[in-house]
């Protein structure tokens, strides 16, 4: 369900859940100041005496002091002023706390919003809940506070989405990206090419309005060398989301080799945690386990894979082991392990099978705390790297490898890259639209075509960034959104 942006004043705990310093509940909504008047009082701490003297002492307030600090609403001070003072809960004072005015048009949302950064305890959290509740407000749904933000024109479809993308973002490159699209890279740039679509629409329509009279308000050259100027610009949109998906989720690696040659070790002392089960048992990793790990500024999304082995009477283990080729086919980076404890016989066949996938691979030897063997030449000139989990300066080796292996084309932050599905798709059907355009000038096909062509493509880019969407589309998007945000 799309909620109206002016339907109700909500509110939510918008830091993680959980005990911590302190907590921030956000409230939205065109009854956000007089609902918080009820519960809020500005004013120093409550002062008591203390034997020796002046002493500051969290106390319950009393209906004086309370009068005398209610004098002033909240929709009485400036816009981004933070107010200290209590909320309270029956006449008794809850906790201490900071409320930060924001004024519509001039906030997240575009609607009055009320910020209270209270202390941390979940009890104190769900208690400024319950009041503000009852008090007129409701639970905002995932994803409303920025779903009001697009509704009220605070940002467009594309910023919004780029908000998950920032709170999500793991890594250098990643951050980087949503913050050039969350401050409007991306939509000014289908901004401009949505432009030259609207004005290459109204000269071929107001051709076809003037047909009979022979008049010709487009010059049939120009046109094709504007279409294609934006089929150009349109293609590399579409051909950056190769990158994009990369930088947002992770260069795969796929982890294979035979049966316990340390496969789930060398994950786990990847992450430095007990990500995957480790057992002499041969076949215990029965499906893939995928874990993501920044190295450098790139993210990289290691697969550990089921054991490699030629006759398993397990239909399950044999289900797993079909998931390795496929995830070997996928990845952008193959680490095959071998046992270094044990005679391996068969390395040659199987550096053929990973040439075949041509992509890079690298072959390691484990356990050689145990086999302390030299590394030394195989096939086509292949140096196996020998290491022991156990050894950081053997891991801190692998991953500088890992590096050198990927090629990820540099990006500044104002270039543009897509970097999400949704997006990649539509400017797909652009590009397929903008084509027949180009194929229907070089015909001399009729304006009527060629209107109906470039409106399509018009309609996708709209698509994008929220000018043309349906409820669907919304209710999709907001609803991977956190509650809060």
């Amino acid at each position: 369900m799309i909620y109206s942006a002016t339907q109700d004043t909500i509110c939510a705990i918008s830091t993680p859940p959980g005990t911590g310093g302190i907590a921030i509940i956000r409230v939205s909504g065109p009854d956000t100041f007089a609902i918080c008047d009820r519960l809020f009082t500005s004013g120093k701490t409550v002062k008591t005496e203390d034997g020796g003297g002046d002493s500051y002492v969290v106390a319950q307030i009393s209906e004086t002091k309370k009068s005398e600090r209610q004098r002033k609403k909240l929709a009485d001070y400036h816009a981004n002023k933070v107010i200290y003072g209590f909320i309270q809960c029956d006449g008794t004072l809850l906790d201490e706390v900071l409320i930060t005015v924001f004024r519509a048009p001039h906030s997240f949302t575009g609607e009055n919003t009320v910020e209270i950064s209270c202390h941390g305890s979940i009890y104190i959290q769900q208690q400024i809940l319950r009041l503000l509740i009852e008090n007129g407000a409701r639970t905002a749904q995932p994803g409303e506070f920025t779903q009001r933000a697009f509704l009220n024109g605070k940002m467009d479809l594309s910023q919004a989405e780029a908000v998950t993308d920032l709170i999500a973002s793991t890594s250098a490159g990643m951050h980087k990206l949503a913050i050039n699209q969350m401050r409007g890279g991306f939509s000014n740039e289908l901004t401009q090419l949505r432009t030259q679509l609207l004005d290459l629409t109204s000269l071929i329509e107001l051709e076809l309005d003037f047909a009979e009279e022979e008049v010709e308000f487009a010059d049939r050259t120009q046109l094709l060398a504007l279409a294609e100027n934006m089929q150009k610009r349109i293609s590399c949109l579409t051909e950056s989301f190769d990158v994009g998906n990369v930088v947002k989720n992770g260069i795969p690696v796929a982890i294979i080799g035979k049966p316990n040659t340390g496969k789930s070790t060398l994950l786990n002392t990847l992450l430095n945690e007990e990500r995957a089960i480790v057992s002499e048992i041969p076949g215990t990793t029965r499906d893939t386990i995928e874990e993501t790990l920044s190295i450098g500024s790139q993210l990289f999304r290691f697969i550990d894979t089921a054991g490699i082995r030629t006759h398993t009477n397990d239909n399950i283990e044999a289900l797993g082991i079909q998931r390795t080729f496929e995830k070997a086919e996928k990845a952008a980076i193959i680490l095959y392990l071998f046992d270094l404890t044990v005679e391996e016989d068969d390395l040659d066949t199987t550096i053929r099978w990973l040439q075949n996938f041509q992509k890079p691979f690298l072959i390691i030897g484990t356990k050689n705390d145990i086999a302390y063997r030299t590394p030394t030449q195989i096939s086509d000139n292949i140096l196996p790297v020998h290491i022991s989990c156990k050894d950081p300066a053997d891991i801190e080796r692998i991953k500088s490898i890992i590096l050198d292996f990927i090629q990820i084309p540099s990006f500044d932050s104002n270039d543009v890259i897509v970097t999400n599905i949704r997006h990649y798709e539509s400017l797909c059907k652009a590009l397929s639209a903008i084509t027949c355009v180009i194929e229907s000038l070089k015909n001399n096909l009729s304006g009527d075509l060629l209107s109906q062509d470039i409106r399509e493509c018009t309609h996708h880019l709209g698509e994008i960034t929220g000018e043309i969407t349906t409820d669907d589309i919304l209710q999709t998007i907001f609803s991977k959104f956190c509650i809060g945000k």
